[in-house]
Order: C-alpha cells, then structure tokens, then sequence
C-alpha cells in the first residue's frame, strides 16, 4: 500500500498542471462570451448614437454596487473585529464552546473576511439593480404641486421618499447583521457568557452591543418618522391617501411612536457606558406596547366608534382631495363634460347637420380585412401584414382621409425549404412598401379602395423609400451592404408580367455595426450562434448587421425609462416610412392618486393581457414621442409634455437624448395622435372618477365601465377597445381626427344594463405646424347621457341585430354557399341628436384563398335598425328615405386602376380580367371571367325575388367559377 500510494504521487503532480490549464482556459472561454455581448452592446449603442445610454447605466449601476458591497461588508468586518479583538483572554469557557472553538478556529481568518464579502457582494448586487432610485434623487425636479396634507411638493414622493425608504432599509439591514454577528462573535469567544440565569457580558461586549443597539433603534425613529409621509399612497376601503382615521389618529401615532423609538436610542447609548440594561430592556417592551396602542388599536377605536357611525360626512374632505389628485395624476382633470340629451327617434334629415361626420365614417375593420390585403397585395409567400391594421389619416385633395394601413413586411416562414442561411440572412433582407385604404370607401364587390399599394408602391402619398428593414416582424438578423459596383444580392421586389423576375438592391444607410474586421465577425458569430457569420464570404468588410429591429424594442433599449404604448403604427412623413412609438412616463408614488394595473386597463380584444402583474400606477404621462425610421432603424425621442417632472429628471440622468418639440417637422405633427394606451388608462380611471361630488362618489351610484366587445367569445369576454374616427363631437366647430369609447352603468354580472351613461372622446389630431400641437390635441369631451332616457348600449344594440328577423334572414342568406359571417367593429358616433351605431358586416367562404368582402352595413338609432349594401342606403333607409347626408361609400363602385407596370399579376387584381401570359391559359380566363359576371347578376335577381334557392344554386356556381380562376393563375 505505501509503495502504491508513493507511485501515485508522480502522476497526480504531473495532472495537477493539466487541471489548473482546463480551469483556466474554460474561465478564459467563458470570460470572452461575456465580453463578446458586451462589446456587442457597445457597437449597437454607438452605431444608435445612444451610447451614453448603455455607459450611464454601466457607471451608475457600477458605483452602486461598489457603494452597496462597502456600505455592508465594512460594517459587518468592523464589527466581528472589534468583537474578536476585544475578547477576553483567560475567559473560562464551557466543553461545549471548547468544541465550537476548536472547529472554527482553523478558518476563523477566512470567515472574518469571507463573511462580510459574500454579503457585500449580495448587497452591492442589490443596490446596483435600484441604481434608478439614487439617480432619480440625484436629479429630481420640482413639479410646482404641493400635497394637501403636509404640503410637500409632490417631487417629494416621487424622487425623495422612495430614496429615503430605500436607504433606510439597507441602512438597518447593516446594522441588523453586524449586531447579530457581534453578539455571536462574543458570545464564541466568552464575551458573552450565561451562568444559570445570569447573563455576563463583559464591557467591551456590552458597548458594542448597546451602541449597534441604540443605531438601529435610532434609524427605526427615523423610518416611523418617514412612514407618516407614505399614508399618502397608501389604499384604504374608499379612497388612496389618508382618511380621516390617518390624519387624526394612524399620522400623530406614527410621529409618536418615532419620537418613543428615539427616547429608547437613547437609553441604549447611555448603557454603554453606565452599564445598567434595565432601562432599555424596559424601554423597548414599553415601544411594543405603544406600537400596538397607537400603531393599531387606537386607529381601530376612532375608525369604529367615530368615523363608522358618520363615515360619509367626516371623509368628505378627504375623498374630494382624492378625487381632484387622482384626476390630476391621470391626466383627467380638464376633461370638459356636457349633458347630452340624446334623441332615439330616426326623424328624416337628422344627418343633415353631422355631414362631414357622416362623410367620414370608416367602414373598414382594421381586425378584419388582414386576410383582405393579403390576398390582394401580399404577392409573395414571404411577405406578411400584420393580425390588426393601424388607422392613419391622410390629406388627399386637401382632405384628411382616414386610412387603414400596414406595411408589407417579411416573412421568412413562407421560405418553407429555400430557408438556406444565406437566404433568411443576406437575400431575404426587408419587407416592401405601406399600403393604405380609404377607410370610408369600398369597392363594389366589397374590397378596400387603396390609396396606396403594389409593388412598386403607387398612389397618392407621394414618393417615398418604401424598404422595410425594420418592422415588428424583421428577421432576427440580416447582413446588408457591399462595396460600390458590387452586383447586389439583396432580393428587392418580385417584377415582370408574371412577377418571376426578381429586382435586387444593396442597402445604403447606416443601420447597424459593421462587420469590418475579423474580430466583430467572430463577436456576432457568437452572439448569435452561426459560424456563417464568420466563415461566409457574403460577409464583407462594406457589411453591417441589422438586428433588434422590432421599433418598439428599439425605443426601449435608448429609453429604458419610458413605459411604450402596445401600438407602434407606421407613417409616410418626409419620404420615409417611419414607426411612431408613443412612450410614457409613470409613477406608483403620486400623493392622493387611486392606483390601476396598467396591464389590465389596456387588455381589450385587440390588446392581450400583460405578460406582468407588478405595474400598478398611479400617475402617467404621454411625454414622449419616438421614431424609428423603417429604412435604417434610426431612433429618435421628442419631448412631448416638457412640464412633466418625471422627464425632466429623467433628461437629466440620460443628457442630449431627448429632443424638443420643436424639432419635429409639420409632416410628422400631422400623424401624432392620442395614444390608445393612456386613452385606455384614463377611460378606467373616468369610470369612477367623472364623479366629482364627493358624497355620490362615496355613495358609488354612478359608477361606469367599458363595455365588453359585442363580437368577443361569450366565454372569454373582453372590454371593447376604443376606435379612432374623424368625428365632430357637440361642442366641436369641425369633424377632428379623435379617439372614442363608450360607458354603461357598473354592476354584477346578475344586474346588468347594458345601456349607454358615457361617451368620451380624445382630440387625437396634434396639427400639422412644425413643432407645435394644435390648441385643442388632447382635450377629453364627456357626453353623460340622462338617467331617464334608456339609449342602448354596445352590447344591447348587437343583441338586437342579431334578433331582428330581417337581418337574420339576410344573414342566413349570406351563410349559404359555404360562407361565413364576420361581424365587423360596431362603431357609436354622435350624430343626429343622438347615438348611430354602424357596423360592417364582412361575408367570407371557406375556400383556403378566401379572403372577407364588405357586404353589408349594418346601423342603428335608438330602437331602429337598417341593413343595406351600402352605409349610405343604410343611412337613408334608417333615417326615413333621406338621411339628410352622404356618406363616403356612395360613390365608391370603382377602385383605383392598376398600380404600376411592374407590379405582379399574381394577386387579385381589383378591376380587369388578370392574365398568364399563355393564351389558351388568358382566354380560358376570360370565359370564366363573364361566367361570374352572369352568375353575379343571377345572385342580384334572386336575392331581389326572394328566391333563396336560386340564390344559393347561384353563389355556388359563382364559388366554383372563381376557384377555377385561381386555379389557373397558379395561386
């Protein structure tokens, strides 16, 4: 065994080498992908422009960590230290503690330091993750509002008292720590020593003792103190802020318990140095017994025997401060509210005062008519529109004109088996063109009327780069560029007759770092896992790499502080496609202000639920407006509420990254609208808060919510989200680009009336002169409805639609033939001394290339229902034969010609008979093409006979006409 155990020793000294190397080149593996992401970081930062961004948040949070690591392991080593060193020398010890000496004592040096460093290292990982809060302290800005309860400025609460708080408690968690190790130092080596019932400590011991006492005591007083000044946002049963019961009994007992907190400090102090403990022993069970009394019990006996018995009259004055700072913080305070006595009686010419309203009304669905454009101008299997357009307008002919636009984004899941990475990564590079329709207009046979479309883009908004290399479904990455004369290789757009041909093109900006030299190659190569980055030669020294490419990521990364609406929407302004990013500044910490989940407000059917739970606020503002050009990614922030304290704090931390208003051109102005998350935000918040007497507020009777989307699943009901419209609101001199929802009364499931009480809307037009919002942007207008007129709301009008045997009849005429019915956006407008409710109706077959054609209009006005081909019959048959108005889809039989000599024929065209290319192919084209026009009209003559029958024998021929159509186009 000896001479075995000898032959081994060898062999592990010549391994020890070998696994001090393998430790040391898999550190330095591991070492360089850390450093790889984060030279990444600063290339993507720096390419931005906003690398102050990323070396403010490095330097903030590395100074925490450093102040944190301090601030906690150096207490904590002084005070095992000084316990140790002032040991007794020929202190008797029982067997017991012999033992525990014995164990510790061959590492007693490791963890005197071991131990206060893994705490610094756990403290200082905690203070660099709330860098934010010492920063905001730092540079906090005075909002000019005081607190009506201690008068503060309510910077105070926001900036202040969380940093206060914060301090605070890390400040006792030192000193909580370095107590308990002191007193377990001493105790390990006979400072501290138990003798039956007696307890000896010795002078050096009961200094240490009674002084880290008496400072975590002290600090106590001051966090009582401070906890008076939290009541201000602290929930009670009715309101947020302090009630009566706080201000007259939890606020004086709090400062009172503060001022016992620092009496017993004291008494700790002088123990350590008269020895006697009694005092603060007797001391402190004395601060319990208070904290209970004052802390508890008193605030029970004011609330139950003074506040319950008169609640209603003694809160007033303290509900009326929560109601006018709730609303202040929301933004609610100005909204101007006016009895609206609507009218349910369709009298002929009722719309003869509401004609640019009635004008403007859109009867495109943004979440329906998807599957509409992509199969009229998706062209390609690797282009892609979004699940839900976005509503824009547009000034066409020196008229706005709503629009429902997208762009054609790129989809490299219809690559199938061509997704080669040279394919998804270089070739398959951006999407092409916006395409807008006319959100008023429709074809004959139910399509969009575009404004804007084809590939290449035609149309009435002008010239523009019609690139998509950045949109909310780019690719993860792509490598673009390439030295000049080089053949490019970047697939542009399909052309030709027949769209086989392919036009390329080489990207030209500045959208992304370089890969210029073998090392940033190899940086990206591990960043995004592809050797290809390194290895391929279709990476150059002229490449850049695109990627974050999603707009709201963009904004996110350069303003980490803003919370970003759930709807960036893209807009031609000054010849480029760009992304607007509405972003918002919150706080949890405004004084007075009734908290809401930011998440649940926003959920509707449009908008899911928030993937987090924590983002409760209770102030908000719509301070800023982002860009991201689609072209190049360039990011770019504007001030839009420069009064708002939390931005101005926020400048101050991220220096020159914000511009000013001023900055923003007309052409951008005139696409700025109203933010559809803050306007969801409010909309709750008015719910309760259009109440401002504080006695109805109290007696809650008048309480209302948003209604739940008629067209939403019955067994997964949503809030209806609000809709943009040009509309003219009673008060308003002209029809403005705005932003509505309605409300019905609060109540239980059990109860429920589904009748309209509210209707608010937002002025979402900011104007179109350079740097400045037109005067009324903004401005919230309440219609509250009387109590005694029953006007049905949302949910009670879809419920009569879908019962009114007329247009169940229609309906069910429209289902036969293998179609589907698709119930679009039921829309209210204001018109007409009372409520219209429009809504389309969309009729699609189950064909796998079907796509929905607007049929039907359906309205209504008080208990009067119409469903025609057209709104504007619709209107007249509604409204007594003559409405007294047009609307805008009476003259739009016809869409725009084709759009342009490039574009490929492989959509469906919108007027003509499409064409192959081969004869036979064309003419056989052409004979079902007057095949359909026949069976059309039979469709006409049999609905206008009443023959159901014949109606449907009609459709089904017209269906398997068309199916042979698309079958010879090769689609």
């Amino acid at each position: 065994m000896t001479s075995a155990t000898a032959a081994d020793r060898p062999v592990r000294r010549r391994r020890a080498p070998i696994v001090i190397t393998i430790v040391i080149v898999a550190a330095l593996v591991v070492a360089f992908f850390v450093f790889a992401g984060v030279y990444a970081d600063i290339l993507w930062y720096d390419q931005l422009g906003f690398l102050q961004v990323l070396t403010t948040q490095w330097f903030a949070g590395g100074t925490m960590f450093l102040i944190g690591f301090l601030g906690m392991a150096v207490p904590v080593w002084v005070a095992i230290q000084v316990a140790y060193r002032s040991r007794p020398v020929y202190a008797k010890l029982n067997s017991q503690l012999d033992r525990y000496q014995q164990v510790i004592e061959p590492l007693r040096r490791l963890a005197m330091w071991g131990i206060p460093a893994l705490l610094g290292l756990f403290a200082g990982v905690s203070s660099a993750s709330r860098w934010q809060l010492t920063a905001l302290w730092l540079n906090r800005t005075a909002s000019g509002t005081t607190d009506p309860q201690f008068h503060f400025d309510t910077s105070f609460y926001l900036f202040e008292l969380p940093f206060y708080h914060a301090v605070l408690g890390f400040a006792s968690a030192v000193v909580l720590l370095a107590l308990i190790l002191g007193v377990a130092t001493s105790y390990l080596y006979g400072a501290i020593r138990v003798n039956g019932r007696e307890v000896l400590i010795s002078k050096s011991a009961r200094i240490q003792i009674a002084v880290t006492a008496g400072v975590y005591l002290l600090l106590q007083a001051v966090s009582i103190w401070l906890d008076q000044y939290s009541t201000v946002t602290d929930a009670n049963a009715n309101i947020t802020g302090p009630a009566y019961t706080d201000v007259h009994a939890t606020i004086p007992g709090r400062a009172i318990l503060a001022g016992a907190a620092l009496f017993v400090a004291i008494l700790f102090f002088i123990t350590a140095f008269v020895g006697r403990w009694r005092f603060p022993l007797v001391g402190t069970a004395l601060l319990i017994i208070a904290a209970l009394i004052a802390g508890s019990l008193y605030p029970w006996v004011v609330q139950r025997f003074q506040v319950d018995p008169s609640e209603k009259s003694l809160e007033t004055p303290y509900i009326q401060r929560n109601i006018d700072l709730t609303r202040k913080a929301f933004g609610v305070d100005e909204v101007k509210e006016t009895n609206y006595d609507a009218t349910t009686d369709a009298e002929p010419g009722a719309l003869r005062s509401d004609a640019d309203t009635t004008a403007s009304i859109r009867i495109i669905d943004p979440a329906v008519v998807t599957d509409t454009y992509k199969q009229l101008e998706q062209f390609r299997q690797y282009y892609q529109f979004p699940a839900k357009m976005d509503v824009d307008r547009y000034t066409v002919d020196g008229k706005s004109q709503d629009a429902v636009v997208a762009v054609r984004d790129l989809d490299l899941e219809g690559l199938n088996d061509a997704q080669s990475w040279v394919n998804t990564s270089v070739v398959y590079t951006h999407g092409y063109g916006l395409v807008a329709a006319y959100g008023n207009q429709r074809s004959a046979d139910g399509q969009p009327v575009f404004m804007e479309s084809g590939i290449p883009s035609t149309g009435v908004l002008g010239d523009f780069q019609p690139r998509v290399y950045f949109g909310e479904n780019s690719p993860t990455y792509s490598i673009v560029g390439a030295p000049k004369g080089t053949t490019p290789v970047e697939l542009d757009y399909p052309s030709g007759d027949q769209g086989s041909d392919q036009k390329y093109t080489t990207f030209s900006g500045n959208g992304g770092p370089k890969l210029d030299n073998v090392f940033k190659k190899l940086v990206y190569a591990l960043k995004f896992q592809s050797q290809e980055i390194f290895l391929s030669d279709s990476v150059n020294d002229d490449s850049q790499i695109l990627y974050d490419r999603d707009p709201t990521l963009r904004v996110q990364k350069v303003a980490p502080y803003l919370t970003l609406d759930s709807d960036p929407y893209p807009s031609v302004v000054d010849g480029r496609i760009v992304w607007i990013v509405d972003g918002y500044t919150t706080s949890d910490n405004y004084p007075y202000s009734t908290k809401v989940s930011m998440g649940r407000a926003v959920e509707d059917t449009e908008t899911p639920a928030a993937s987090f739970a924590n983002d409760d606020v209770n102030y908000i503002r719509n301070s800023v407006k982002a860009t991201v050009d689609a072209y190049d990614g360039k990011v770019t922030l504007y001030a839009w509420d420069d009064k708002d304290p939390l931005l101005k704090t926020w400048e101050k931390v991220y220096p020159s990254t914000v511009k000013p208003m001023s900055s923003m051109s007309g052409a951008l102005m005139s696409h700025v609208r109203y933010p559809s998350d803050m306007f969801k935000v409010q909309r709750m918040i008015l719910g309760r808060y259009h109440v401002t007497d504080p006695g109805s507020f109290y007696s809650r009777n008048d309480a209302w919510v948003t209604p739940d989307d008629p067209n939403s699943a019955q067994n997964d009901t949503k809030l209806q989200p609000p809709y943009f419209l040009t509309l003219q609101m009673p008060g308003q001199q002209n029809p403005a680009f705005s932003l509505y929802s309605t409300f019905i009364p609060e109540s239980n499931a059990a109860k429920s009336r589904n009748v309209l009480t509210g209707y608010l809307a937002a002025d979402a037009d900011a104007g179109s002169t350079a740097g400045k919002k037109s005067a009324d942007y903004g401005s919230l207008r309440l219609l509250t409805l009387p109590k005694t007129d029953t006007v049905p709301g949302p949910g009670q009008v879809q419920a009569n639609f879908d019962a009114d045997a007329t247009v169940s009849q229609q309906l069910n005429l429209l289902r036969q033939g293998s179609s589907t019915v698709i119930n679009g956006n039921l829309l209210t407008l204001p018109v007409g001394g009372g409520l219209l409710y429009v809504q389309p109706v969309y009729v699609k077959s189950k064909g796998s290339t079907s796509y929905p054609l607007l049929q039907k209009v359906l309205v209504s006005f008080g208990d009067q229902i119409a469903f025609e081909d057209t709104l504007d019959a619709s209107l007249d048959v509604l409204f007594g034969g003559d409405s007294g108005a047009a609307a805008g889809d009476q003259g739009s039989e016809t869409t725009p010609p084709s759009t342009g000599t490039d574009q490929p024929s492989t959509g469906t065209p919108t007027t003509g008979v499409p064409t192959t290319g081969d004869p036979e192919k064309d003419a056989q084209l052409k004979q079902l093409a007057s095949q359909a026009q026949q069976q059309l009209k039979d469709k006409d003559a049999a609905l206008k006979s009443g023959d159901f029958a014949a109606y449907g024998v009609a459709d089904a021929a017209l269906a398997k006409t068309v199916s042979q159509m698309i079958s010879l186009l090769g689609q």
